[in-house]
């Protein structure tokens, strides 16, 4: 497919889905995490990244639901799921996800992380490899460690940018004016989109839920100081890798990295694509997912 062609078009299947009858509040180690449970089959798990929240996975959800469990969570300290009782880490993120599993009575999954997401989710595969049947990283953070120090060396940046993600992701829940404004549709979605301009308005209101959120700070921070390079190799399963080449946010030459480093592991490349693949790209994603998956 054509970048364009497997962009985002008509209307989509998510808008459709009453999802307040699949979610619900799982108590997991003391604290209630919001989880988006839906359909039956085998169990695909979606992880969000940094300022993410389970809406980033819409235009990947209702396709795996027909014939899969779909799980996606909102990580403590963001979404609607409230701080942990305990300092966040990628390993206690590993452990919260194993134990919502555990409550939910799943004993293996496909784990499907992006950014963030995928750092915990190379955590629970190497961790917790019982778990996990097949491993999707879109975009992983992880390896970039001293570009990552570097941002969290220009923290007031960062913080800017959430605080601008922020007021941009209230006004847009407000009023149309940013769906509606080119410039401010780029400004919301600056780092990790490619094309703003081709998202639909709607899904464009869904990912602003994750802005903001107390969480930010406090995870940054522990993905900067959890090196994870020289374990990749313990990761027993199957994985794919996908990434965009104009990928902002954490840099493309990474995908290679984990190639390499992961032992059973492949990478795909998507052309004119940001750092959300399953956003800008879904009708391919869902594919070469789905593909994965079944091979």
């Amino acid at each position: 497919m054509s970048p364009v062609a497997d962009a985002p078009r008509g209307r989509p299947p998510w808008i459709d889905v009453d999802w307040r009858a699949h979610l619900r509040w799982v108590p997991v180690r003391g604290r209630p995490v919001n989880v988006l449970d839906i359909g039956e089959g085998p169990v695909v798990v979606f992880l969000h990244g940094l300022s993410g929240c389970w809406q980033n996975w819409l235009e990947s959800i209702p396709p795996l639901a027909g014939d899969h469990r779909v799980i996606a969570i909102d990580l403590p300290g963001f979404g609607e799921s409230p701080m942990p009782a305990e300092p966040i880490s990628v390993s206690g993120y590993a452990r919260t996800v194993v134990d919502l599993l555990d409550a939910l009575g799943v004993p293996e999954a496909t784990i499907v992380g992006n950014s963030m997401g995928g750092f915990v989710g190379c955590e629970i595969a190497i961790r917790f490899p019982a778990r996990v049947q097949r491993l999707v990283l879109v975009a992983p953070a992880g390896l970039s460690l001293r570009h990552m120090r570097h941002e969290r060396k220009r923290g007031l940046r960062a913080r800017a940018q959430n605080v601008l993600f922020f007021g941009l992701g209230r006004l847009a829940r407000r009023t149309d004016v940013v769906v509606r404004s080119r410039r401010l549709r780029r400004a919301l979605l600056l780092l990790v989109v490619a094309h703003p301009e081709r998202l639909p308005g709607p899904l464009i209101l869904e990912q602003a839920r994750g802005a903001g959120k107390p969480g930010f700070d406090d995870a940054l921070d522990a993905m900067t100081s959890y090196p994870i390079r020289d374990r990749l190799g313990e990761i027993g399963c199957p994985a794919l890798v996908v990434w965009g080449e104009e990928d902002r946010l954490v840099p493309v030459r990474d995908a290679a990295e984990f190639e390499w480093l992961i032992p059973e592991a492949r990478k795909i490349l998507y052309p004119d694509t940001g750092h959300m693949a399953m956003l800008e790209r879904p009708a391919r994603f869902n594919a070469d997912v789905r593909a994965f998956i079944q091979s």
